[in-house]
């Protein structure tokens, strides 16, 4: 997250932070996965999890990379660059080193899970890998529809009601709260035998409470709310802030 600070710094787009987050935990959950701490040849259910956080963090950071390098800064950080004003840089490393932080401690459902004892991998662990696809692809698919509807002139001022956007206003964070619950399906052993699977349901928390109450929706959707009020507020009434649903007609 330093190599992000000094990269945002230089090109003063501070998007870049978001995509250096996600390969940098993506690596993270690969090493803690795999690595050799009782110098014994990784299990399946090891490289299973080295897999699958291995492309969570490859395709939502190259996403976000691509995104930064083509498209002006981010609107939460750029409403943090005027809020902090000249204190922007200095209070930017002091995020970022948060940002670290919390990488650190999602990384544990990670650890928790790839370690379960057991030689074979059974059907939970499919389920943890099936929840985790659908959450790749649904935060792609959201992805790909707001890019899209940003993409068309006419839409200039409006606010993405189409396919996803409208059954939930942060369809691409639900699904990202979606990957982190197959964390504990993977972790958790019911018979007791490995007690530290419990660990894993602090990542689907923290992940929650990080975009629903931190840096996520309360953040963007007042940028939302400034820039939008009137398509903002009629969009906001008819549609779901998280979970989706059919929306309110």
């Amino acid at each position: 997250m330093t190599t992000a600070w000094l990269v945002q710094r230089l090109t003063g787009q501070g998007g870049w932070a978001d995509a250096f987050w996600s390969l940098g935990l993506g690596a993270a959950g690969v090493l803690v996965a795999l690595f050799p701490l009782d110098g014994a040849s990784p299990s399946s259910r090891q490289f299973l999890a080295a897999v699958l956080i291995g492309a969570w963090g490859l395709r939502l950071g190259l996403h976000i990379a691509a995104r930064a390098a083509k498209e002006a800064e981010d609107a939460r950080y750029a409403q943090l660059r005027r809020e902090w004003g000249s204190r922007f840089q200095s209070r930017m490393f002091g995020f970022l080193m948060l940002q670290a932080g919390a990488a650190a401690f999602l990384a544990l459902s990670v650890l928790a899970a790839a370690r379960k004892p057991g030689p074979d991998l059974t059907a939970q662990d499919g389920l943890a890998a099936l929840v985790l696809a659908i959450a790749v692809i649904g935060e792609a698919a959201a992805d790909r529809q707001l890019a899209a509807f940003k993409a068309d002139p006419s839409h200039r001022g409006a606010v993405c009601d189409l396919g996803l956007w409208a059954w939930s206003r942060h369809p691409n964070y639900f699904f990202e709260w979606l990957g982190w619950c197959a964390w504990p399906i993977l972790a958790i052993d019911m018979s007791g035998a490995w007690p530290w699977g419990w660990l894993a349901l602090t990542g689907p928390a923290y992940m929650y409470w990080l975009l629903t109450r931190v840096s996520g929706v309360p953040l963007l959707e007042a940028h939302m709310l400034r820039s939008r009020p009137e398509a903002f507020a009629a969009y906001a009434a008819r549609t779901s802030a998280f979970f989706p649903r059919p929306p309110r007609r």
